[in-house]
């Protein structure tokens, strides 16, 4: 790890052709709903950017073909850019989890080649499925085997927002509880992130962080001065050794992050806790 290290970023989106390609119809939905449309961003310029702020970065990615009928990028894409940026960039896998048999491999392949850190992010309501759905053990259980974290997204998605029908997403199938938290207590040796606070359910994400030692939230995707009272107020309490710095970049600017952050009232050690020191122990950097 490096020296000068002040915060990683649990929670990013690469920008390249490639996954912007694979975003589909909501690359034009998303840029409409929150205001921006997005633009082709290099790995090289992204570790850039992380590295400027003295920062490592996750990076994420997603397979909902079976559901989309479009392909996720390559993990390969993700994993040679974790080799040639190793001081900013960990890696996750991206799979499709109806993929079954295939995604644990795609997992194991991943793990065995490039090291990644971690798998996801999964996207209960745009995959349409329940992570507590039994079907889907056997790849929980290899991600427990290899010791590798899952990221599911929590709560409300931009994905959809503000059309007709949603895209056809269903929030139902993004509640933590019981879908979450079922995972966290069946597999106690499994690290589970819970992508964003996870509004309207931010209450059912703070009891099940607080209940579970395995159970992690991050903090992407809702600009600080949006949180709602109780998940600054948990975050800085209860349960501030397992929240997590995360932007949901580029939805959000870790500059605009961190300044609404530091305008918040948080205790210097859950403020050192949140930003780097919780990351760190949970990849074991």
């Amino acid at each position: 790890m490096r020296d000068d290290l002040l915060a990683i970023d649990v929670h990013t989106h690469p920008q390249t052709e490639e996954f912007l390609a694979a975003m589909g119809a909501r690359r034009a939905q998303m840029g409409s709903h929150f205001g921006k449309q997005r633009k082709p961003v290099s790995f090289a310029a992204q570790a850039d950017l992380y590295r400027e702020r003295r920062m490592m970065a996750v990076i994420v990615n997603s397979d909902d073909e079976t559901q989309s009928g479009v392909r996720g990028a390559p993990n390969d894409l993700l994993g040679q850019a974790q080799a040639d940026h190793p001081d900013v960039f960990l890696a996750f896998c991206g799979i499709d989890p109806w993929k079954g048999r295939a995604a644990i491999e795609e997992i194991r392949r991943c793990h065995e080649t490039y090291g990644i850190r971690g798998v996801g992010e999964l996207n209960p309501a745009r995959q349409r499925f329940h992570p507590n759905d039994r079907r889907f053990y056997p790849i929980w259980e290899t991600c427990a085997e290899l010791g590798l974290p899952v990221m599911f997204h929590g709560g409300f998605l931009g994905g959809g927002a503000g059309t007709p029908g949603g895209m056809g997403y269903k929030l139902e199938y993004a509640r933590p509880v019981p879908y979450l938290d079922d995972v966290a207590a069946d597999f106690p040796e499994l690290n589970v992130i819970a992508a964003h606070p996870a509004w309207p359910w931010h209450l059912d994400n703070l009891a099940a962080c607080w209940h579970k030692s395995n159970y992690f939230i991050d903090l992407s995707g809702w600009a600080p001065k949006y949180w709602p009272a109780e998940v600054a107020h948990h975050a800085n309490s209860i349960i501030t050794d397992r929240v997590l710095f995360g932007t949901d970049w580029p939805v959000l600017d870790a500059g605009r992050w961190m300044k609404e952050f530091d305008a918040l009232d948080f205790k210097e050690t859950s403020r050192r806790k949140i930003l780097l020191d919780n990351a760190r122990a949970l990849f074991g950097i």
